[in-house]
């Protein structure tokens, strides 16, 4: 049955204008990223089946080309309109800090660093440089590590902050088991880094820890 077909009130485009995107499931929004269904199937029921495939929206986003091309009707057109649409929250997100908008507990910093380090599966530490207005200067991957572990010396971070001339930084990592506790190595890092950084008059605002659930602060654990 087509999404044409349906009373206007249950059809997603209809509910998205008339009561905004938070009214919509996921696969409503999905839905209307697809647009047109195919033979048997509404763009819902395509959204639906994609979603239940890959276990949720988070991580049919960030799949790779390889797997997403074992979906039915995600080609790769759909599939790089996909990863436009994820670069798009992103550059978004972004130029938010760039106009100096952080609120309170750098929540949109900790927003940012999850959309870049949320679905990896390897570990990964992010910076993000910011001038004494607070605005951000550039977010900038410093290393890569395996499924456990990153090697990344304080060094790193300092050379970065001093190559974009920042004021302060944030610096970011996941744990890719979804672990949210910090380990006695990332607690002895960030350390290490706020004393290297201070040396050349820099501010370490937060180190933020991306797993499962909401990003963790150690600023906020008083690890800083």
């Amino acid at each position: 049955m087509s999404i044409k077909s349906w009373p206007e009130d249950c059809r997603p485009r209809e509910k998205l204008l008339r009561n905004g995107a938070a009214s919509l499931s996921d696969a409503e929004l999905l839905a209307l990223f697809i647009g047109t269904g195919r033979a048997g199937q509404s763009a819902l029921d395509i959204a639906r089946e994609w979603l239940q495939s890959t276990g949720g929206l988070r991580q049919l986003v960030s799949l790779p080309w390889e797997q997403a091309s074992k979906l039915k009707g995600l080609g790769l057109a759909r599939f790089a309109e996909l990863q436009a649409a994820r670069a798009l929250m992103q550059r978004a997100l972004a130029q938010q800090l760039q106009r100096g908008e952080l609120v309170s507990g750098f929540a949109d910093a900790a927003m940012l660093a999850k959309s870049h380090l949320q679905d990896l599966t390897h570990e990964a530490m992010i910076m993000l440089s910011f001038d004494t207005q607070l605005r951000l200067l550039a977010c900038d991957e410093l290393a890569r590590g395996n499924a456990q572990f990153i090697n990344i010396h304080p060094r790193t971070v300092v050379s970065h902050a001093l190559t974009r001339n920042a004021s302060g930084v944030i610096i970011a990592h996941n744990h890719p088991s979804g672990c949210k506790e910090p380990s006695q190595a990332d607690i002895r890092f960030t350390r290490e880094v706020n004393a290297a950084l201070k040396l050349m008059q820099i501010k370490l605002h937060d180190h933020i820890l991306v797993a499962d659930g909401p990003a963790v602060s150690f600023q906020a654990l008083g690890l800083l």
